[in-house]
């Protein structure tokens, strides 16, 4: 019955989708601030790794799992039980902007964000300090679905209207993408997108 009530939920979310508004909203992360750690190396346990679960858009949870210089998030609800979802991340040395675009579904009176776009900052792995930024879109886990992973990327490093190819492929693409078997969309530009880790 669960499963039965949960699909017809994202069905209903998936045909909003067609007639309902489609707007941003934007939260800032910082670890220092609003986040708290769940789990970390324990005294003198060698390791350089950390997780975080910081208040995101309006109750909806960001994890951030930080562990050797890289790091893998997780935005919205993640699955039953399990506060380790599959690492996704970039095989360089990266890290994340402090501000997260959700975009967020309005249908009469209830909002609920169903994909974020987030920048991240890859080593290019020739040049020292050089950065190639990619912008990250992500399916958000809801209470009822608690599916989440990567949607799509836009390499922002020579790639003009990035922010607006990011919006448009999560606009068209979150609804109906299932994590682990659909490929995420690649916007590469001119610069080519940094190797990935983890994932479908």
């Amino acid at each position: 019955m669960r499963l039965a009530i949960a699909g017809l939920l994202v069905g209903a979310l998936a045909g909003a989708a067609q007639a309902a508004e489609i707007e941003s909203a934007y939260t800032e992360v910082n670890t220092q601030e609003n986040c708290a750690a769940f789990a970390a190396p324990a005294g003198d346990e060698p390791g350089d790794w950390i997780n975080f679960v910081c208040a995101g858009w309006r109750g909806y949870p960001v994890l951030i799992y930080y562990g050797d210089a890289r790091e893998s998030i997780f935005y919205g609800f993640p699955p039953d039980g399990d506060l380790a979802p599959e690492w996704e991340s970039f095989a360089g040395f990266n890290s994340t902007g402090s501000t997260i675009e959700w975009r967020v579904m309005s249908a009469g009176d209830r909002q609920w964000p169903f994909a974020t776009i987030h920048r991240w900052f890859v080593d290019d792995g020739e040049s020292l300090g050089d950065k190639i930024e990619v912008l990250v879109v992500e399916k958000v886990g809801q209470v009822f679905g608690r599916e989440g992973c990567v949607v799509g990327y836009v390499v922002a490093t020579g790639n003009e209207n990035a922010n607006e190819k990011a919006r448009r492929i999560a606009d068209g693409q979150a609804f109906d993408f299932a994590c682990g078997a659909d490929q995420p969309v690649i916007d590469a530009g001119d610069v080519p997108l940094p190797e990935t880790t983890g994932g479908g």
